[in-house]
């Protein structure tokens, strides 16, 4: 059985490929499928979801800094739109039990943060503004729903919920041991054992969310200088079992004509979900931009949905075709936003003319064009590549500003007496709002060739004019890079094989050698 669904997600993500679709879509779809011909979900494919959406969400949280969260756009956000749908229930079933109204609030309210997570993780934005405010809602809606779920019988809250906050308490040790594991196997078990061990278990264990604590002791850990390796060492396995929750939304249950008419409901409900989301976060004085991208990102109905009208059918408050109507609403809003938010920018672009007219005068902070002051060069990354990039443009009295999507990375660097910004590369919105007229030189730095390639595009499009350098470690990542317009390339191992040799003939001349004598062989834009 584990065959066919692997076979049939296979190959309709493929087809959704082929028509420039993500290929959860077609996960989806396959679900859909599968259920039509009358293959049935098992505990196995359940397992395997829950371990997905766990593993995701914890990598997330390692993205992510709980000091972020805490911002009024994000619980000011998250409450107020909760409690608009909790009045238009009210408004719609007056007569209907104060449980009932939250349930059918929190169905309509609540996004999927496995969706909006794993959209924003392949775009690269979870660290953009409109990222963290997207994700931060979703946190905080997950903090809700914990209390529908209790309200409900999904879940039953004690004292012991109390230990979570021990959490913090345990960080330096957990610490110590991602310090002590190295770099193999190990690093990846250690990855599990903090998702689905401390994470999930630990939450579960005290009546809380195992989702929740996932994500929560991931961004308990963010913090570590090998929070993106830890990510990175998982991101495979989290992929796999990913697949398994796309079908299981799929194989929830058959739609009927009566299940189609009641999905139609909440369906017809999206556009207004994305406008209060919009509305309420221009009035947080996001921009216009950062709210239409982090409304899309919300554009879509939670699995949580399902879990909350499920507890809701249990106590008998609503049929059970409310539950398999809310799956097919479920699934059919994955299947809308995801092609919505992969043209974000491009729709955004459209409807620029209409929207902008609708910010505040006043601007949220993080909202604010950046400045790089009187810098002539920029070095974007400053992990080891970048930071012996940044100590030698400076030495050599260039004024210099480094970047970096790390908040530690940069407190660290500022200590140290460097100029570091925080700013995420590869946030389209990043370039358009700095000025470039006095930066003659921009060195990426950053790991990712992906990260590189958005940046140069990036950069070209908000119309810098001046040398982009750019790092690469294999043959076939350079033309990318340099097709997104970089002017010159440097491949680490022969930088390094350089600096080797350098070395050596310094140890066996009579008198040193200066090291300014032996270049490190760039590979300039013919």
């Amino acid at each position: 059985m584990l065959a066919v669904w692997i076979g049939a997600a296979f190959l309709l993500g493929l087809v959704a490929r082929q028509f420039r679709l993500p290929p959860l879509v077609g996960f989806l779809a396959a679900g859909f499928a599968l259920n039509a011909l009358g293959v049935e979900r098992t505990e196995v494919l359940d397992e395997l979801a829950h371990l997905g959406v766990l593993l995701l969400l914890f990598t997330v949280g390692l993205k992510l800094r709980l000091k972020n969260m805490l911002r009024a756009e994000v619980w000011g956000g998250a409450s107020l739109q909760f409690g608009l749908f909790l009045a238009l229930a009210a408004a719609l079933r007056a007569d209907a039990p104060f449980v009932l109204l939250l349930a059918i609030a929190g169905t309509l309210a609540f996004s999927s943060t496995v969706l909006a997570a794993k959209i924003l993780d392949e775009k690269r934005e979870i660290r953009a503004f409109h990222g963290r405010v997207a994700i931060g809602i979703l946190i905080v809606q997950d903090v809700i729903a914990v209390g529908i779920l209790a309200a409900t019988g999904g879940t039953a809250l004690g004292p012991t919920a109390a230990l979570v906050l021990l959490v913090p308490a345990a960080i330096p040790l957990l610490h110590r041991v991602i310090d002590r594991v190295g770099h193999g196997e190990l690093l990846v078990l250690l990855g599990a054992v903090l998702a689905l061990g401390v994470g999930a278990y630990g939450f579960e264990s005290v009546g809380l969310s195992a989702e929740l604590g996932a994500l929560v002791v991931g961004m308990s850990m963010a913090g570590h200088r090998r929070a993106v390796e830890l990510g990175e060492a998982l991101w495979g396995t989290r992929e796999f079992f990913l697949v398994g929750f796309f079908l299981t939304v799929g194989l929830a249950g058959l739609p009927t004509l009566d299940t189609l008419l009641l999905a139609a409901i909440p369906l017809a409900l999206l556009p207004l979900k994305v406008a209060l989301f919009f509305g309420l976060l221009l009035m947080f004085a996001l921009s216009a931009r950062t709210a239409f991208l982090a409304a899309l990102g919300l554009a879509s109905y939670s699995e949580f949905g399902l879990i909350v009208m499920a507890g809701a059918a249990r106590q008998g408050l609503v049929p059970n075709e409310w539950l398999v109507a809310t799956a097919i609403a479920v699934a059919l809003s994955f299947v809308a936003a995801a092609p919505l938010n992969r043209y974000s920018h491009d729709l955004f672009k459209r409807l620029e003319p209409w929207l902008r007219p609708l910010e505040r005068r006043r601007r949220h902070p993080d909202d604010e064009p950046l400045s790089f002051g009187s810098a002539e060069a920029v070095v974007v990354g400053m992990g080891r590549v970048g930071t012996g990039a940044y100590d030698y443009l400076r030495e050599s009295g260039q004024k210099v500003i480094g970047l970096d999507s790390d908040f530690a990375k940069v407190e660290r660097h500022l200590k140290a007496g460097r100029r570091v910004l925080y700013a995420d590369a590869e946030d389209p919105g990043l370039w358009p709002r700095v000025s470039l007229d006095r930066v003659k030189v921009i060195v990426l730095a950053v790991p990712d060739t992906e990260a590189k390639v958005l940046a140069s595009r990036q950069l070209r499009r908000a119309g810098f004019r001046g040398l982009i350098s750019a790092t690469y470690t294999f043959a076939e990542d350079r033309e990318p890079i340099v097709a997104a317009g970089a002017d010159v390339t440097y491949n680490y191992f022969n930088e390094a094989g350089v600096g080797l040799a350098a070395d050596t003939l310094e140890a066996l001349a009579p008198a040193p050698v200066p090291r300014t004598r032996v270049r490190p062989r760039r590979d300039p834009v013919a």
